[in-house]
């Protein structure tokens, strides 16, 4: 059975408040509840294919009716 896509609803600016990406803007498109925002980590020693990433989530603020969307920095979030 093939699989479905939906179609883009159309791109929105959004912003992500708080965390280590505060003020970082971005187009979203369709609304995704959460954004997952990774940053590179040095690992000290190399190892043959192993990436090392610290991983940020943000939850979107649905009071917010109008764009920007908004974002917050969720640090519960394990």
């Amino acid at each position: 059975m093939p699989v479905k896509t939906t179609s883009v609803t159309g791109w929105e600016t959004a912003v992500l408040d708080g965390g280590p990406a505060d003020g970082l803007r971005m187009k979203v498109s369709d609304r995704p509840r959460v954004i997952q925002v990774t940053y590179p980590c040095q690992p000290e020693a190399a190892q043959d294919g192993v990436r090392v990433e610290g991983v940020y989530v943000y939850r979107l603020d649905y009071g917010v009716t109008n764009e920007p969307l908004r974002y917050g920095f969720d640090i519960a979030t394990p």
